[in-house]
């Protein structure tokens, strides 16, 4: 079998990878190009992509008698790989579901709070060497304790944040999901599910939790966040064309809601003009899944799908749904 990772794993997974097969690493660890993904498809048996590969209809069809039959991806969202594009070439697609649940979860609650009590608007105002001591009325914040969270995609990621919340903070928790929650945690959290619209109404922060997916594509327009309070913030860990970045833009910079924390971005690693700009945003790279122990996980479990279609054995986290 030959295996192409097309980034760089924790070299621990790398190394247990090379029992199933010749193992090709991209050395560089740069993004390939589409010309690079379609002479993988021609040259792999497995390919391990994520989510800066864009294997979409256009590159996958571009290659006629592809060699690739599993696209082992490291990560858990396949928005950048088509599904029904692959299913009809016969490329079964895995994912890594459940292991970056809490690294993620955290990475929201640090940008809920560092964006409700304006850290790092206050760590830049500090190094650039502004403060000339403490007062009464210096750069005043939002207190989450006690507060209202709206959670839009109650799947894994979705419960572990409003866990955090509401058992760390004592926050009130409303959620629109396309399933209800199961009535046992549903009541450990008090959770109620709403409509999108009563959650963007109500909610102090809004933290996005959902799949990219056409339906979701947009999903926080201009006009769900003209919905939003103007003393709201909106978090975004899921996928970045999630949100209109521009409508995004244009909303904070008119104070139409309070501020955002970004750790995903809809053109990355580009970002909106704008964006960068505003004081009350706090923008990480992507990082939400960046733990030691989580990329760990990650790529044991990328490397178990693997291992199940060298054996000739059910895939453990294929997906199904297109």
């Amino acid at each position: 079998m030959r295996i192409l990772v097309t980034r760089r794993w924790p070299q621990e997974v790398e190394r247990e990878l090379q029992q199933y097969g010749e193992v090709t690493l991209n050395e560089e660890d740069e993004p390939l190009s589409e010309m690079q993904l379609r002479a993988a498809l021609s040259d792999f048996d497995i390919v391990c992509p994520t989510v800066t590969d864009q294997l979409n209809a256009q590159v996958l069809a571009s290659v006629s008698d592809p060699r690739t039959k599993l696209l082992a991806n490291f990560g858990v969202g396949v928005n950048h790989i088509d599904l029904q594009q692959a299913r009809q070439m016969s490329i079964q697609v895995t994912n890594t579901p459940g292991v970056l649940t809490h690294a993620t979860a955290e990475i929201a609650m640090a940008l809920l709070l560092m964006s409700a009590r304006r850290t790092g608007e206050g760590e830049r105002h500090l190094r650039a060497q502004a403060w000339t001591g403490w007062r009464p009325t210096h750069m005043l914040s939002h207190q989450i304790t006690g507060g209202t969270l709206g959670i839009v995609g109650m799947g894994r990621i979705g419960i572990a944040m409003a866990r955090k919340a509401h058992h760390g903070f004592g926050m009130s928790i409303l959620y629109y999901s396309r399933s209800p929650l199961d009535d046992s945690i549903a009541l450990e959290l008090g959770a109620r599910q709403v409509s999108l619209e009563e959650l963007l109404s109500l909610s102090q922060f809004v933290s996005l939790h959902c799949p990219a997916t056409p339906a979701t594509h947009h999903l926080i327009d201009e006009q769900a966040l003209r919905l939003m309070r103007s003393d709201a913030h909106l978090i975004n860990t899921a996928r970045g064309d999630v949100v209109d970045e521009v409508a995004l833009v244009n909303a904070l910079k008119k104070g139409e809601i309070a501020g955002a924390g970004l750790d995903v971005y809809e053109m990355e690693p580009a970002l909106s003009p704008g964006l960068m700009a505003l004081e009350n945003t706090v923008l990480l790279p992507h990082m939400g899944s960046g733990t030691s122990e989580t990329r760990i996980a990650m790529g044991r479990c990328a490397m178990d799908n693997v291992a199940a279609f060298v054996q000739g054995i059910p895939l453990p986290n294929q997906v199904e749904k297109v």
